[in-house]
């Protein structure tokens, strides 16, 4: 016999987020942007929304093996990431500052 189950309330002092209107405009990080040339190679030719951006770039990051062993939240770029931040070496931090400059 199956448990019934409790209907889950939202935590205390949860904000209720409403579903987006027909129509209306992409909030920033949902609007596409079209990446540089230089970011184009690590993340693809064509428009992307900001989160999907940075989310190529980690797939990159991971598959290329770029993250320094020993400070797993600094970044050691290749030949495609050091035309995108411009340094052999960034922050996870700092590394949207960067993206950001490659994106209109």
């Amino acid at each position: 016999m199956a448990k019934p189950t409790a209907e889950k309330t939202p935590a205390k002092g949860a904000k209720k987020v409403a579903p987006p209107k027909e129509g209306a405009a992409p909030n920033a990080l949902q609007k596409p942007l079209k990446p540089s040339g230089e970011l184009a190679a690590v993340v693809g030719e064509g428009p992307l929304p900001r989160g999907e951006v940075v989310s190529k770039v980690w797939e990159y990051i991971k598959k290329h093996d770029l993250q320094n062993p020993e400070n797993k939240r600094e970044i050691l770029a290749d030949e495609n990431l050091k035309k995108v931040f411009g340094k052999d070496k960034v922050t996870m931090f700092e590394m949207n500052k960067y993206l950001a400059q490659h994106l209109t």
